[in-house]
């Protein structure tokens, strides 16, 4: 009776779950950005010998640890241990701080052209006063969070499908668009050559731009048990789900070479582009900017719910997934109403050291550029986790059974993770070198060295936390005022300074950058291994 009374969730409906989820719209416009046409022929590639793999190994990890949620750090924790399992939670964490600031900054993109109908607002507005912006945006969304999160959770959902519905009818109505124009293309020529990327290393370092548009299927494996036969199912999910992310990416690419040149793409077209491409949609119909009107309000809804959910939602899951051993006292204090106030304090801290890391770039258009690429270094520097964890059960396969199997045979099944988590990683690696601007500008130095920047602060922090933890248990606080005092001044005096240095012209600002980066380091040892006196007094 239990059992027949069971809701069971069907592959069609956890398919769509996992598509809204994995790529949208701006996804498409992203990549095609840094490859053009040929992005075409790269999204087949990533379909067939990345995305399936990858998620039918979420599959079988979901299936593995259905009991502790299916959370990325629960596997890893049960793979690896308490430690391993909080630092994947601080890393993936981390990787959302770039993501929810990039979020917070297409809002206010977002409003631009819902207000005025063009690019013109972020156009004539200077970095300065789109950063302050961007901070104002993350403080009105922690106050309001907290009274709207479900009923933002609704509207993300709603967003989501609403999004994924304008693609479908980009697509849609841009071919049909084509077909009655006799089939005339902004794109020129049009041949087998266009299809093809330049596989040097330029195309290397958009790799990982390709794998954050995909990622994302893990958030669903926590509902493969909860499917009638998994072992049917769950495959066909996912199958379905490559599928028709393949047909989104593949005929989206198409449909964006028939209003934009591939060869000539506009300087902001990540910035800009899908505005750009509805508007072009809507004068091809001879309805003007009625396209572009209905996607703006539906980016501005979708972006300001999905902001208000990760702001919450990132924050819970750090402070609650962590507990007492690792995470400083602090950090898991939470107000009357429940909430982990000083986790939110240092979620918009770490967000607005991100943006300020960028306040120096030459352009707005170079900020957003910049941030996204950021995304595509951290996001999948997190996933080689998922493959990690993945290549630890089927090691050790009696010890971690599974109702769900990806490949059969446990060698080859270790040596498809082992690929993947390579391909990964060096995708990562590769992301760190700067796009969209003239390689070895003073730009290109500027934000190589504020990625390493942003990376080892973002990364950094959560091994250092841990230790924190320690002196708290020790001397009942980690430091005290004085310490506090010196070491966040330290901080900040040695990124402004680095930061400055980045912007510069100097021959010698690298040294300078590792100089400054070394010292500050070495007065941040010195004083934080001291014993914090006055600890009654402080306490």
């Amino acid at each position: 009776m239990e059992e027949s009374s069971k809701k069971y969730i069907s592959w069609p409906v956890l398919a769509m779950m996992a598509f809204v989820t994995v790529i949208g719209f701006e996804d498409i416009m992203y990549n095609f950005k840094n490859q053009g046409m040929g992005v075409i022929t790269s999204w087949i590639i990533m379909m067939f010998l990345y995305v399936v793999p990858y998620a039918l190994m979420v599959g079988q990890l979901g299936s593995v640890f259905n009991s502790e949620g299916g959370g990325l750090s629960s596997w890893i924790r049960g793979t690896n241990g308490e430690f391993l399992g909080y630092f994947t939670a601080w890393t993936y964490w981390a990787a959302s701080i770039p993501y929810v600031v990039d979020s917070a900054q297409s809002v206010i993109v977002g409003f631009g052209w819902a207000f005025t109908g063009s690019s013109s607002f972020q156009n004539n507005m200077p970095n300065s006063i789109f950063t302050l912006l961007t901070f104002i945006v993350f403080i009105i969304f922690i106050f309001i969070q907290r009274h709207l999160s479900n009923s933002m959770e609704i509207l993300s959902t709603i967003g989501g499908f609403a999004m994924f519905g304008m693609t479908v009818l980009f697509v849609f109505m841009s071919i049909v668009g084509l077909i009655k124009s006799g089939g005339h293309m902004a794109t020129q020529p049009m041949n087998i050559h266009t299809l093809l990327p330049k596989f040097d290393l330029k195309y290397l370092t958009t790799i990982g731009l390709l794998i954050y548009a995909v990622n994302g299927a893990e958030l669903v494996a926590p509902f493969v048990t909860q499917m009638r036969k998994p072992k049917v199912e769950f495959p066909k999910a996912m199958i379905t789900l490559a599928l028709m992310t393949t047909f989104l990416t593949i005929f989206g690419s198409f449909s964006l070479g028939i209003f934009f040149d591939a060869n000539h793409l506009p300087n902001d077209l990540k910035m800009n582009g899908d505005y750009y491409a509805f508007q072009a949609l809507g004068h091809q119909y001879g309805v003007g900017n009625v396209f572009m009107y209905i996607y703006a309000w539906t980016s501005v809804i979708y972006m300001c719910a999905l902001l208000a959910v990760l702001l919450d939602a990132m924050t819970r899951m750090l402070i609650s997934d962590t507990g007492e051993k690792y995470m400083p006292a602090f950090l898991r204090k939470k107000n009357a109403d429940g909430l982990p106030i000083n986790g939110y304090i240092l979620t918009c801290t770490l967000s607005g050291f991100i943006m300020l890391l960028g306040v120096f770039l030459p352009e707005m258009n170079d900020i957003f550029n910049w941030l996204l690429n950021l995304n595509g270094i951290i996001s999948p520097g997190v996933t080689c986790w998922i493959f990690y964890a993945f290549m630890r059960i089927r090691k050790n396969p009696e010890k971690y059974p599974s109702e769900y199997v990806f490949i059969k045979n446990d060698k080859f099944g270790y040596i498809a993770g082992l690929l993947l988590l390579v391909v990964t990683a060096a995708a990562t690696l590769f992301g760190v070198a700067p796009q969209d601007v003239p390689a070895y500008s003073g730009t290109w130095w500027y934000e190589l060295t504020i990625n390493f920047i942003a990376i080892v602060i973002l990364i950094g922090l959560g091994a250092i936390l841990p230790l924190i933890r320690k002196r708290e248990v020790e001397y009942g606080v980690a430091f005290n005022r004085k310490q506090w005092s010196i070491m966040i001044g330290t901080t900040l005096i040695a990124v402004i300074a680095m930061v400055w240095l980045g912007g510069t012209h100097l021959a010698i600002k690298i040294g300078l950058i590792i100089t400054i980066g070394i010292l500050a380091v070495l007065l941040l040892w010195l004083v934080g291994r001291k014993k914090p006196t006055n600890v009654k007094q402080e306490s």
